[in-house]
């Protein structure tokens, strides 16, 4: 199974990539919207995806990914620094499965989230 996490902070990024990896999983990394909209087009099987990055937010990206049917499905979890309300919302509106803040996201939560949405790595492989 692969996952793509779309972050713009190395740091947090290489944190949750050793996490996945460990658990199975196979993991690109994008560090920022039009990087990670090209490594989408790979069919990743879930995305983590941050909302502030360079160039193009991660609510612009999701908006892409979403209007593309080759993305369309693919499972994203936003996560962000901020726990605002209206923030969730949008991300949920645009197609999000999940919304969370980074501090209440721990790399094993991340990939126990990835598993309860996607399965258990290899289960189809």
């Amino acid at each position: 199974m692969k996952v793509l996490i779309i972050e713009d902070d190395d740091s947090i990024a290489e944190m949750y990539r050793l996490r996945l990896v460990a658990d199975g999983y196979e993991v690109d990394i994008g560090h920022d919207g039009e990087n990670g909209l090209q490594l989408a087009a790979g069919a990743p099987d879930f995305i983590y995806l941050d909302v502030r990055l360079p160039g193009m937010d991660g609510f612009e990206v999701l908006g892409r990914l979403r209007s593309q049917p080759a993305t369309a499905a693919i499972p994203v979890l936003i996560l962000s620094n901020y726990g605002d309300p209206a923030l969730r919302q949008r991300g949920l509106i645009l197609g999000a499965q999940e919304v969370a803040t980074k501090a209440d996201m721990t790399p094993a939560e991340l990939s126990a989230t990835v598993r309860r949405i996607i399965g258990e790595p290899g289960a189809d492989a």
